[in-house]
């Protein structure tokens, strides 16, 4: 639930660290604001996306930024965060996806949501942030049946997908659904000539997420014996890859017929960042140098049933069982409670259980122009 694009701040730099806080805190606070304190546990970080594109079209502008209380994610400090139609529409997005994917968890009966009255509540839950989603969307002109709709078909197109089915079919929900909402942020911007240009950003983006999900998944579907794209499609890691390879120079291509007052977080998130995101689902690259590679790491393309294993070195571990919904927010509660989701090194996804890395903490990590291929970049390091 938390995304696909999780940079480190050492990459971001000061002033982009900042902005991306500003964001991820306005999206968190606008949660909590119009739908309650509950709803803030949908935050994530594909979703502050949203907010990131609307600003950087329609640049600083008056009241679009607030300071804000102390936080617990923030060291009990106080920051200047980002409010406005883009947080509003971010929170929107958010609470309808996040909708969907506890009701797919009770329809596929996970954990505890198998248990018919932690079901009903759940269901409950999920309604109301449907509604509330709903209501958000309108407020700032989005229709979020687009959204609806998109994961509605996706049920239907699983249950039909089998070996030989091209991955893209049931891919096209998810880029539906991103297109419409990267799409949005022109509206919002006030620049109608980026809607279509981020619309295919959106799309491919779309793409690109349902795919990592999938690559990301793969072995503990295998144990868990859960539904999975690529095994029920028979499509490969190297197709895939392919795939995710394409996907990101599409981006890339629309970012740049896309006009902003200031794209300088876009393109290191978008371009810089969402590579390393699938570098980092493949395995052939790790986040930092904190986290190299033992001897017993993935190689290119995930361990697979044949790795080997050397003599001396820890065994691979079977990949533990997703939390159910409640559990997990309990989990969430404490790691925010605890600040781990901003300081630790590491830590365990509340839901998911995959490791995941704080998104303020210090880290020994490349230079964010790294493999950069002579763009017209932004990075925050001189030279590029």
């Amino acid at each position: 639930m938390f995304g696909i694009v999780r940079p480190c701040a050492h990459r971001l730099g000061e002033r982009l660290k900042a902005e991306w806080m500003a964001h991820l805190c306005g999206l968190c606070l606008a949660l909590r604001k119009d739908h309650g304190q509950f709803a803030r546990i949908v935050t994530n970080y594909d979703g502050l996306l949203i907010s990131v594109l609307t600003e950087a079209q329609a640049g600083a502008v008056s009241g679009s930024r607030r300071t804000a209380g102390p936080c617990a994610l923030r060291g009990m400090r106080t920051a200047s965060v980002a409010q406005g139609e883009g947080a509003r529409l971010a929170a929107a997005v958010s609470l309808v996806l996040a909708s969907a994917k506890v009701r797919d968890h009770v329809a596929d009966g996970d954990g505890l949501l198998g248990r018919k009255p932690v079901a009903v509540a759940a269901r409950r839950v999920a309604a109301g942030w449907g509604r509330a989603g709903a209501r958000g969307g309108s407020a700032v002109g989005f229709d979020t049946g687009i959204l609806v709709d998109a994961v509605d078909r996706q049920v239907g197109l699983e249950a039909l997908a089998g070996p030989g089915t091209s991955i893209l079919t049931v891919t096209e929900p998810t880029e539906t659904a991103t297109e419409a909402a990267f799409a949005h942020t022109a509206v919002l911007a006030g620049r109608p000539g980026n809607a279509e240009p981020l619309a295919e950003a959106g799309r491919l983006f779309g793409r690109l997420a349902h795919l990592l999900d999938a690559v990301e998944d793969r072995h503990a579907d295998a144990v868990s014996g859960a539904w999975n794209p690529l095994t029920a499609t028979g499509t490969s890691l190297t197709e895939a890859r392919r795939l995710a390879d394409d996907a990101l120079h599409g981006i890339r291509l629309a970012l740049r017929e896309a006009e902003f007052a200031d794209g300088k977080l876009v393109h290191l998130l978008l371009v810089h960042e969402l590579r390393r995101s699938v570098d980092r689902a493949f395995g052939a690259m790790p986040t930092c140098a904190a986290h190299q590679p033992g001897p017993y790491a993935p190689g290119p393309y995930g361990p697979g049933p044949g790795a080997p294993h050397f003599p001396g070195a820890p065994s691979p571990q079977k990949p533990k069982e997703p939390r159910g919904f409640l559990p997990g927010c309990g989990m969430f509660l404490l790691l925010c409670c605890s600040c781990q989701m901003c300081c630790a090194e590491e830590y365990e996804g509340p839901w998911s259980r995959k490791k995941r890395e704080g998104c303020c903490r210090d880290c020994d990590c490349d230079c964010p122009c790294d493999g950069c291929d002579g763009c017209d970049c932004c990075c925050p390091c001189d030279g590029c």
